[in-house]
């Protein structure tokens, strides 16, 4: 399906630069490829050396993805796009592979599927932590992190702590803090959650998207929990619903649920 694309575009960077050939670019990454000879055609190569990484993605080629990820992101590190969906494709699709490799999810010992995990997991941190050093401030890198931490590794503490980063970015969506929230109290931090919340409520302008009435309604919860004295509880101004534009991420995948029952 992608010759008809790979063909135009392979032509495209021939032209300026004949003396290159596919081989040569693929096997480049390992010899030490100087990019500053491709000029201006990083970015055409950089695409249509994407589309090839499915193509290799779609034969579950880990060894050569891997490979194809680190030298898009290398050819031109600028689209957010090449980072993160190289990083999913590490983390969440090649421990599955290898675990099929093995036998199967019934067949590999747990201690096993996560030492696959865990290996996978990291390869795909160090690509975000090179991501981050061209977009330091970008909120979605953050959360790819956060994410890979509670969705992949279970790992609740280490999520927080990127969800909490990923808040403090400009572009940060609202469900960012949220999600911090959550993650405290699923590891029993309920105060320092209430505390939390306190602040988040008083901080954030009272428009939809920030949902402060869920907020609100999570900040009774811990009072009840932590058995707050009624005349020691949390006094919330009432405000003026807002119109302001949506501070959302621009994500591709829908936005995770930060509580049960309760969406962003």
């Amino acid at each position: 399906m992608t010759r008809p694309l790979e063909g135009p575009a392979w032509r495209v960077v021939k032209s300026g630069q004949p003396e290159m050939n596919l081989e040569a670019i693929e096997g480049a990454l390992g010899q030490g490829l100087v990019v500053g000879v491709l000029g201006g055609f990083r970015a055409i190569l950089a695409d249509f050396l994407w589309i090839r990484t499915n193509t290799i993605w779609e034969r579950r080629d880990r060894v050569k993805m891997d490979a194809m990820v680190r030298l898009v992101t290398t050819l031109d590190p600028r689209p957010e796009f090449f980072w993160i969906n190289g990083s999913r494709m590490i983390a969440y699709d090649v421990p599955n592979w290898r675990i099929r490799e093995e036998g199967g999810y019934s067949e590999v010992p747990e201690a096993r599927q996560r030492a696959i995990d865990l290996e996978q997991s990291h390869q795909a941190f160090d690509l975000l932590d090179e991501a981050l050093e061209f977009h330091p401030d970008r909120a979605k890198l953050y959360l790819e992190k956060g994410q890979i931490y509670l969705n992949r590794l279970k790992d609740d503490a280490n999520a927080a702590k990127w969800f909490l980063q990923a808040s403090k970015q400009a572009d940060a969506p609202y469900y960012a803090a949220r999600i911090y929230a959550e993650l405290l109290r699923k590891q029993g931090k309920n105060a320092e959650a209430y505390t939390y919340l306190k602040d988040l409520h008083r901080e954030l302008p009272n428009v939809p998207y920030a949902q402060k009435g869920i907020i609100l309604e999570r900040i009774r919860e811990l009072e009840n929990t932590l058995e707050i004295p009624f005349w020691e509880r949390f006094q919330a101004v009432v405000e003026p619903v807002l119109e302001a534009p949506r501070k959302a991420p621009a994500f591709d995948v829908p936005e995770p649920h930060d509580h049960a029952g309760h969406s962003h």
